[in-house]
């Protein structure tokens, strides 16, 4: 077999092939499609951009639209057409039902304790412990093996760490985390993303302060297992719900937009229907006080809803097989019919699975969004299980937004230390090199008297200029976290911003962003826009696109494709 010549060795004064070169090593700058076609192209898109009528059109809308507050706004993650989406679905707690956190936390926690010492041994002392909503939060991980409870970004690098109610000592927090990643998966660590979990992260954590304090050993695996079994418990023996029940108004927010948006998803042209974990009775209960009386159209809350579904199991709805079972709606209790074989208007089920209820309804797909506030339950399982679109309610929101707004002239100050540190960096970094340069000059090189006492100049004057700007840049370091620390202490004095993480999004916001196509503050929010609405993303940008590469502005709007952490968890 014959060879061609070897290629010459590379030398290092030549430029790399490739590059703006007539032969670039990768692709090619000769464009293979019909130029006529794309002059054309160029034409028609001069046309459209030049046409006055047009532009006074998109300029001049011609009916008045509505200013919605910033903090009232459906975010966008994932390109999502709603005339494409034919069945619309909601979650009921923490979706339709917005409670009154700080009331259910504490009723949460107070049956929580008592069940702790009055059935699992915990010594009296315990119940005296008082909630403290400000140390609680969602997206908060426990440390199982050492009783930590910890806040990371979006990378599972660990931020904030608490022992107890105090910080984690500085080299405790270096030898434990700072060159490791928190993975979830590890059975290490529980991951709290609900809401329901705030109390539990509360109790952990005093419990360990207070016994601790007076001298004993804890066992931080069994305790984490004994507050989620208790709160569990709770839970599932309906005695906190039967509490909410008993009045409702004081732990539920009663919304006077939620009737009217739900109408407009109707008139839209939506199918409606309900998946919630709560069983019938209490749904019953909660959407009567909701959505009762709110439109004369609507003598009954199930009036809104095609299929009602309760007691659905999520997560396990999404992966398990159990049947649909028809309850008989006019009994509290909700007894059982029989296995149901269609899901009918006007009619209320509970269990079910993700296949059987796409067969029953004859929608599946990017053809339903459903509406929920789990990361895991109601987003993550949906987006791993099926196509279904997806909306996260996370209602703290409204706080960050208002929070921040306030705090606007310290975040834009913020905002220009940082850019002035940056500078500073790049320029004692560029100083030092060439100060280092002017040293080895004076040192190495035999110079005439004349240019020795020019670089000597020149190395005095670099020196003075580094001295200025290194010290220029340790007190933008200084000024830029001491205004860092207190814009985000001041919305809350543990954990800082929900969505943030140091200059990173926190796993939470990470979380948000990767497996929710929207996300808002609360389901009426939808009243404000057309149920035929296109919610566009902005595209995703690299860093060289970032830094100008033109590539970036081929198309500014995101897409509509898989979501991007479906296969990531």
């Amino acid at each position: 077999m014959s060879r061609g010549p070897l290629a010459p060795s590379l030398s290092p004064f030549r430029p790399i092939p490739g590059g703006p070169a007539p032969d670039p090593l990768h692709g090619s700058f000769r464009s293979p499609l019909n130029r006529a076609r794309a002059e054309d192209a160029a034409r028609r898109a001069g046309g459209l951009l030049a046409d006055e009528e047009l532009t006074r059109l998109l300029t001049s809308p011609r009916e008045r639209r509505e200013v919605v507050q910033r903090a009232r706004e459906i975010f966008v993650n994932r390109n999502l057409r709603m005339a494409s989406v034919e069945l619309f679905g909601f979650d009921m707690d923490y979706t339709l039902a917005i409670y009154h956190m700080r009331r259910l936390e504490q009723l949460s926690f107070d049956m929580t304790l008592a069940k702790l010492v009055s059935e699992y041994g915990y010594p009296p002392v315990v119940g005296g412990l008082l909630y403290d909503h400000h140390f609680v939060m969602r997206g908060l991980a426990v440390d199982r093996v050492n009783g930590n409870i910890l806040k990371m970004d979006r990378f599972g690098h660990v931020g904030r760490a608490y022992h107890g109610l105090r910080p984690l000592k500085r080299e405790v927090w270096r030898e434990l985390y700072r060159n490791k990643r928190v993975r979830l998966r590890n059975p290490q660590f529980a991951w709290n993303d609900t809401l329901f979990a705030l109390p539990e992260t509360c109790l952990y954590a005093g419990i360990i302060e207070l016994l601790e304090s007076l001298g004993h050993t804890v066992r931080y695996g069994k305790l984490y297992d004994d507050i989620r079994e208790a709160i569990d418990t709770v839970h599932r023996d309906n005695s906190l719900k039967r509490e909410v029940r008993k009045d409702l108004a004081r732990y539920v927010f009663l919304d006077p937009e939620l009737g009217p948006a739900l109408h407009k998803l109707r008139s839209g042209g939506k199918r409606l229907f309900l998946l919630t974990n709560s069983a019938w009775d209490y749904t019953d209960a909660v959407m009567k006080y909701l959505l009762d009386g709110q439109l004369a159209e609507y003598p009954s809350w199930r009036n809104y809803f095609d299929v009602v579904v309760t007691s659905a199991g999520k997560p396990g709805f999404f992966t398990d097989s159990r049947p649909f079972l028809e309850l008989d709606a006019s009994t509290e209790e909700g007894r059982v019919v029989g296995e149901a074989t269609s899901l009918d208007r006007g009619k209320v089920y509970s269990g079910g699975n993700l296949a059987r209820f796409e067969e029953l309804t004859g929608y599946r797909g990017e053809n339903i969004l459903y509406v929920g506030d789990h990361i895991y339950g109601d987003i993550l399982k949906s987006k791993k299980s099926s196509l279904w679109r997806t909306c996260m309610v996370v209602q703290e929101i409204e706080d960050e937004i208002t929070y921040t707004a306030t705090r606007q002239e310290d975040i834009g100050t913020l905002s220009q230390v940082e850019v002035l540190r940056e500078r500073l960096d790049d320029e004692v970094n560029h100083h030092k090199t060439l100060l280092n340069l002017l040293e080895r000059r004076l040192e190495r090189e035999q110079l005439a008297p004349d240019e020795r006492l020019g670089v000597e100049e020149l190395r005095k004057q670099t020196k003075l200029e580094l001295d200025r700007m290194r010290r220029a840049l340790k007190e933008a370091n200084e000024v830029a976290d001491t205004l860092e620390h207190d814009v985000e202490e001041g919305f809350n004095p543990y954990w800082g911003l929900l969505f943030k993480e140091g200059n990173e999004n926190s796993r939470f916001g990470y979380q948000v962003e990767q497996y929710a196509c929207l996300y808002t503050s609360r389901v009426s929010n939808f009243l404000h826009h057309s149920p035929m609405q296109y919610y566009r993303s902005p595209r995703d940008k690299m860093a060289h696109e970032q830094a100008g590469a033109l590539s970036a502005r081929l198309s500014p709007m995101g897409g509509e494709g898989p979501p991007r952490g479906a296969e990531n968890e």
